[in-house]
């Protein structure tokens, strides 16, 4: 009854020094079928050696057949060294073949080697080394894989994979093959079962007309549908997409971005941004909104056009720009507002609707409507006409005592080398306009009715006024016009809404959007599985990509109290924990220990512990080694030394390059 006890209290001990739930019972590993039996004490001390006659020789565990040609049995130690046409067995979907297998019937676990294949339900995994660990349902490699479905095909240098999710987690350089599309990725999680990618870090997606590009995101392989959320872009029909969150589905040829947007239109170098867009590639248009601007180069300079609404439609030589509910534009010399503008490329007219006007240096200029006509060769701006009730003022820049002013039904502009040069109204024509000499000594006042009127510009100011066609009028001394007689009849000065620079064509609502949160930034993306698994994995992976310590975890109470457990042994003869957050130690060199910094995984007063702790870092795949301080007589367990603090740094910060994801520290051993 003592030694029961004993017993079950020295296994506690041992899996608390690993920091892991104990387990509640070890089975045996049963001999099914033995066939040919024989020993060889010196090249296999202590086992039973097993080969098949005309039935291969099989063994069961903890509901699990393994089928070989040769067996070596350890069964005091509860393993067994497997060669030859392997198959291991586990229940109706999980089957494992290789050329060898050493499987720790303790811990459930089996490295198999040598053409290893693991068949689950509708996925195959080829590799040539493969860790399968029963107790956790995961298979490990780290040597390149490959993983084959009935939609993909993916291949990474370091990958998992979970049977009970039935989900693949690529941790290195992963390529996923569809006869539609290619995806690269850094990192990536699949799940067999609804074929849904989870990506991070760089990944390009590829098909036959997209591409797109993101460090954060999910897609739909089986129906190409999917999105980005950090550093994204789309390639698509003729345009570049940029924003904070892209959206895309291929069979509704539809795409959508939040947050930051650029369109560039990669034929006709123009752009639009945005906090909002939509992309329509069947309609071949583009719907854009929250602090939208079309920008577009004319002749060396850029025209910049807001509204509330802006649409793209159009092929790309026949695109039409529209611009809702106050919609303003600005140039160097030139810029307005209205409610709506219609731009036609075809045509190169460029109308502003509603309440339109227009100011060219100090001109300003309105009417019922106002239409911009483009060179359709060369581009430039080639003239301009303002329909109905156009009217022209500019304030007397040299006295600054009133307004030159001219009227009449329309108005018609010319444009040369993209400057107004001459403008020419035309019907039931008004003028006043301030005279000087050149002495800048006002001469008078200019007030004539004519049918027509033509004035030169320079410089964006009037420079002459000729009257064309019986002019009624005279210069009158300022003290023979009254005041009220120096404004012509619908006179509207609008001065305070010129538009002075690009900036002023977004107003206060504009400029105060708040921006959509994008969800999944920092939380779990993974929607297939429970959240608290979605957060652990998330925690552990961020680790990985960002090379930071893992932080706390809410869902492992249990689990970090063993640590600290632990710690509370290993610290009551070693050195302080420093105050930082990461753990550091140092000691003297001593017999057979090289100096450098030393990746500590654990420390071990039982050699028993540290010893099988070794077996199952040997297992992952890892090559750990160990070093005894007399100082404190420890056992300490180490992944790597390091010549350097940087490398050693570097390493625990990326999980051993996340090969290692528990807690690990450094310990400096000095050179004396």
């Amino acid at each position: 009854m003592l030694k029961s006890i004993f017993f079950l209290f020295t296994v506690f001990i041992c899996w608390n020094g690993w920091a892991q739930e104990p387990k509640t019972e070890v089975k045996q590993i049963n001999i099914v079928y033995g066939a040919n039996f024989t020993k060889d004490e010196k090249q296999y001390p202590g086992a039973a050696i097993f080969s098949k006659d005309d039935r291969q020789v099989q063994f069961e565990h903890e509901g699990a057949d393994l089928w070989c040609d040769i067996a070596i049995y350890y069964q005091k130690e509860n393993r067994l060294k497997a060669i030859g046409n392997i198959k291991l067995q586990q229940g109706d979907s999980v089957q494992l073949t290789s050329g060898k297998i050493d499987y720790d019937g303790n811990l459930n676990l089996a490295k198999a080697w040598e053409n290893v294949v693991l068949n689950h339900t509708s996925m195959t995994l080829t590799t040539d080394t493969l860790r399968f660990d029963r107790e956790k349902q995961e298979a490990y490699y780290k040597d390149y894989g490959t993983v084959v479905d009935s939609s993909n095909t993916l291949t990474s240098r370091i990958g998992r994979y979970f049977t009970q999710l039935k989900k693949s987690q690529f941790l290195d350089s992963v390529n996923l093959v569809n006869p539609e599309f290619k995806l690269v990725s850094k990192q990536l999680d699949y799940y067999t079962v609804s074929k849904n990618a989870y990506l991070y870090g760089p990944s390009t997606i590829t098909g036959e007309t997209y591409k797109m590009y993101c460090e954060r995101g999910f897609y739909d392989t089986k129906i190409e549908n999917g999105y980005g959320i950090k550093n994204t872009r789309i390639d698509y029909n003729n345009r570049i997409i940029t924003g904070d969150s892209l959206y895309f589905d291929k069979k509704t040829e539809f795409a959508s971005a939040t947050n930051n947007i650029i369109i560039r239109d990669t034929i006709n170098n123009g752009m639009i941004r945005a906090h909002y867009a939509e992309v329509y590639k069947a309609k071949d248009s583009v719907f854009a909104t929250k602090r939208a601007v079309s920008i577009n180069l004319v002749e060396q300079d850029s025209l910049y056009m807001h509204g509330d609404t802006l649409m793209i439609t159009g092929k790309p030589e026949q695109r039409i720009l529209r611009a809702f509910r106050n919609a303003k534009f600005y140039k160097t010399d030139l810029s307005g507002k209205c409610d709506s503008i219609h731009f036609n490329q075809k045509t190169g007219i460029t109308q502003l609707i509603t309440k339109p006007i227009i100011w060219n240096g100090e001109n300003q200029m309105t009417g019922d409507s106002i239409h911009l006509l483009s060179n359709l060769e060369t581009e430039k701006l080639d003239s301009l006409k303002v329909i109905n009730n156009a009217f022209v003022i500019s304030m007397d820049t040299v006295g600054k005592v009133g307004y030159n002013q001219a009227k009449g039904k329309d108005l018609f502009g010319k444009f040369i080398d993209n400057k107004l040069s001459l403008i020419d109204l035309v019907k039931n024509t008004e003028v006043i306009y301030y005279m000087y000499n050149d002495d800048q000594e006002l001469i008078g006042i200019d007030k004539t009715i004519c049918s027509a009127i033509r004035m030169t510009l320079a410089n964006n100011e009037i420079e002459d006024i000729t009257f064309i066609t019986n002019p009624d009028g005279d210069i009158f001394p300022e003290k023979d016009i009254p005041e009220n007689s120096r404004l012509l009849k619908g006179f509207i000065w609008r001065g305070d809404e010129r538009i002075l620079k690009k900036e002023d064509i977004f107003d206060e609502d504009d400029n105060n959007i708040k921006l959509a949160t994008i969800k999944g930034v920092e939380n779990p993306i993974d929607l297939d599985v429970d959240p608290s698994e979605a957060i652990e994995d998330q925690r552990i992976r961020d680790s990985i990509n960002s090379s930071k310590s893992l932080p706390p975890n809410p869902l492992k109470k249990k689990l970090e109290s063993n640590k600290k457990d632990q710690q509370k042994q290993v610290t009551k003869t070693a050195p302080a924990e420093a105050k930082t957050k990461e753990r550091y130690e140092e000691g003297n060199k001593e017999d057979g220990l090289d100096p450098g910094y030393y990746l500590i995984a654990n420390v071990f007063e039982n050699k028993k512990n540290y010893e099988k702790f070794l077996k199952n870092l040997t297992d992952k795949g890892l090559e750990p080694k160990y070093f005894f301080r007399n100082f404190n007589k420890y056992h300490y367990v180490y992944l790597e030394r390091f010549n350097s603090w940087q490398e050693a740094l570097d390493s625990r910060e990326s999980n051993f390059d996340g090969k290692y994801l528990d807690e690990t520290w450094i310990f400096r051993v000095l050179d004396h």
